[in-house]
């Protein structure tokens, strides 16, 4: 995508052929312009280094909170302004979208909706503005699309303080958060329950995991609690139950997929711009009909992902999202991002696989979406099951 001051230079330069921004009234749309002028001037570039170096850019996050990007969840933003920011973070870089959409759907919804007063209280304020993170610790070693009934991290009360055991994989932000998330078997009662783990307490330890083929920025971490001990009022309320986790990780699910969209867009950001640039046999590439004929194809992509992602916003501010239509969006978005990433990477030829020309990173990063909040084949199960009545899981 272009900077605004240059985007006349090409047709549809914003590459919303189906105005989809214009949906959103007066006052988002100016935001939503501003915020989305500041990631493509001042995050997009900048993080390929990062990447490079699996690196977290501590001065970017700052920035993106100046922009309101860590009180999507709670400053009021209709559910459409919230999917289009993610998708125009994710179009800058997925890893940043992937933070900004934990911290918000995740970290803050859950405390925002199952959270006491005074864990309100005490972590919101820092949480809003990115000066504190939070980190969500669910999936372990052994267990990951299994983990509703195969959960092993445990929690037993010991007089007025709660204990913790157990190990929690590829969590993010783990490394540099100020608190876990924790979700933990109540010995007493075998529920699972989530608690809030202050990341300085004797005991937690996280151990950055490296040599990752995507989503190279995100601190994802291998957590280890060995007898933590933290008050009892640190156990959420309103988590008595994985039913409560299972509704966090619907929506999670459904962005997601606006992540999908973001990426793909990027995708065709990165090719159009390398094919205009780019000369061979005389010509700009752009001009040769396989190569328009890829670029309207990841466009098509990345439009199908956006208006379905649009319709399921919808069915959200309803309040008749169910887990069926997220994992079908994630599953759908998903699936046309890793082909739409293939085709830029085709269309760069030997430049498509250096992170110098950006697309490297963007197809990198598009198997991570790919896996992540629910395997592809665990959600395309979730829509076969919700469609035959039937469950083919085991």
């Amino acid at each position: 995508m272009q900077p605004r001051e240059s985007r006349k230079e090409v047709p549809f330069p914003d590459a919303d052929l189906m105005y989809v921004a214009d949906l959103l009234p007066p006052h988002e749309h100016m935001r939503y312009l501003d915020i989305r002028d500041f990631l493509q001037a001042d995050v997009r570039k900048a993080s390929i280094d990062y990447w490079n170096r699996e690196e977290f850019p501590f001065g970017l996050l700052a920035e993106m909170g100046g922009h309101g990007l860590g009180a999507l969840q709670l400053d009021g933003s209709s559910t459409l302004f919230k999917g289009l920011m993610y998708v125009e973070l994710a179009r800058a870089d997925v890893s940043l979208s992937a933070l900004a959409g934990i911290h918000n759907e995740l970290i803050i919804g859950t405390l925002d909706l199952l959270g006491s007063p005074e864990q309100k209280r005490r972590w919101l304020p820092g949480l809003k503005t990115f000066t504190r993170l939070g980190a969500f610790a669910l999936t372990e070693p052994e267990h990951g699309s299994d983990i509703a009934g195969g959960l092993a991290t445990s929690a037993r009360l010991d007089g007025g303080e709660w204990v913790l055991n157990g190990s929690k994989r590829w969590i993010g932000a783990g490394t540099i958060a100020d608190f876990a998330l924790v979700w933990a078997r109540d010995e007493a009662d075998l529920q699972i329950k989530a608690f809030i783990v202050e990341t300085d307490r004797p005991g937690y330890a996280a151990a950055k995991i490296n040599n990752k083929i995507g989503l190279r920025i995100m601190q994802n971490a291998d957590i280890t609690l060995q007898d933590v001990r933290i008050p009892a009022a640190n156990l959420l309320p309103g988590a008595t139950g994985f039913g409560r986790a299972n509704e966090l990780l619907r929506d999670s699910r459904a962005w997601v997929g606006w992540q999908a969209a973001g990426i793909q867009l990027a995708a065709f950001d990165v090719a159009r711009a390398y094919s205009l640039g780019r000369r061979q046999f005389g010509r700009e590439l752009a001009g040769f009909q396989l190569v328009q004929q890829q670029l309207a194809d990841i466009l098509g992509n990345a439009t199908a992902s956006l208006a379905l992602m649009v319709q399921l916003a919808r069915v959200q501010e309803q309040g008749k999202l169910e887990m069926v239509q997220a994992a079908m969006a994630k599953a759908t978005t998903t699936r046309l991002a890793r082909a739409s990433v293939a085709m830029g990477r085709s269309l760069l030829g030997g430049n498509g696989i250096s992170a110098d020309y950006e697309m490297a990173k963007l197809f990198g990063d598009a198997e991570i979406l790919y896996t992540y909040e629910g395997s592809y084949e665990i959600n395309s199960l979730i829509v076969g099951r919700a469609v035959t009545g039937k469950s083919a899981f085991t």
